[in-house]
């Protein structure tokens, strides 16, 4: 077991005041919520804290991570207050969790997706490109698949196809044939050897003066092993349809990502619960008898101030969207 004075799990959360207008908690305002939240990346704590601070003395605020870390690190950070409680788990198996907790429905649920500071700068955990630490990439150390195995275990092609798919890595093919080459010699183990591998077969630009570096050539097929390892992108729409379920009546589900193919995933999965209908459009009225589960509140998705990005690098690229049950 992993003591808490051993964890240092920093990590700023991002969009915090958006986030507290987007589940309905007036932040700066002394209105106060006795309703039941759910924090489903728990993380740090930071946004539970924020959440915290505008729940009334008889509210419920569950957090759930994967990480045992996080876990370990939120529960300390909050463990005085009665009214939260960290549960190590998956917000995919939410309905699950709120059942073992007495929970039928919430008034709000928020996900911040994709990795965290702490996993991106602890080199054991093996996210970062530029730390030196085993292939791992798990969130969930529990979890029978590492990225270690998927480097050194799938078919060039199924490798290709994962970095094309989940990183939009273009040079996808030649990436696979170099790294499935280099594997052959010895298995590829740490973070350093894949990053050298790709950055051999597709170097970075040279700078070139008055305009921005371009990103390390690892960074796509970093984050597409990451998604693949930790399984975040395939069950994610019906996963928001079986959130939207636990909602009370105008509850709020808000969700932050930081790369297209998440946003994608969860502007399309908003708009077919906003509208269902499956009827042709040539027919004058509707007759499948699908009603709207959600109503969109951001019609475009809210993203950091100038401010933020300023203060907090690793927001550049956030996106938050909100949407309300109704029904």
């Amino acid at each position: 077991m992993i003591s808490t004075a051993e964890i240092t799990f920093e990590h700023r959360s991002v969009l915090p005041h958006e986030t507290l207008v987007g589940l309905n908690l007036h932040p700066g305002q002394p209105v106060q919520s006795n309703g039941i939240y759910v924090d489903g990346t728990l993380g740090g704590g930071g946004h539970s804290s924020l959440i915290l601070q505008q729940l009334g003395k008889n509210a419920r605020l569950i957090g759930i991570d994967q990480d045992e870390n996080a876990i370990l690190a939120a529960a300390s950070r909050l463990k005085h207050d009665p009214r939260f409680k960290a549960v190590r788990g998956n917000f995919h198996h939410l309905p699950q969790i709120l059942h073992a907790e007495g929970i039928t429905h919430v008034d709000g649920v928020l996900l911040d997706l994709g990795v965290s500071s702490h996993q991106l700068d602890t080199a054991e955990r093996g996210f970062s490109y530029r730390l030196d630490g085993p292939l791992d990439m798990r969130m969930d150390n529990r979890a029978p698949l590492s990225a270690a195995d998927i480097v050194n275990e799938y078919a060039e092609k199924d490798l290709a196809d994962l970095l094309f798919t989940y990183g939009e890595e273009r040079q996808s093919r030649k990436l696979a044939k170099a790294i499935c080459k280099a594997r052959e010699i010895s298995p590829i183990t740490t973070t350093l050897q894949l990053a050298e591998i790709i950055e051999r077969t597709t170097p970075r630009p040279k700078f070139k003066k008055g305009k921005p570096s371009a990103p390390h050539p690892a960074m796509r097929s970093f984050m597409a092993l990451r998604i693949a390892v930790n399984d975040e992108l395939s069950p994610l729409g019906s996963v928001i349809g079986n959130i939207v379920d636990c909602l009370k009546t105008e509850g709020r589900i808000a969700i932050i990502t930081f790369h297209s193919l998440e946003d994608r995933i969860v502007k399309n999965t908003f708009q077919t619960l906003n509208n269902p209908c499956v009827c042709p459009r040539d027919i004058p009225y509707c007759v499948c008898k699908n009603e709207p589960k959600l109503k969109i509140i951001t019609r475009k998705p809210i993203i950091p101030s100038e401010t933020e990005l300023e203060q907090n690098s690793r927001s550049h690229s956030a996106k938050l969207r909100i949407a309300q049950r109704i029904g």
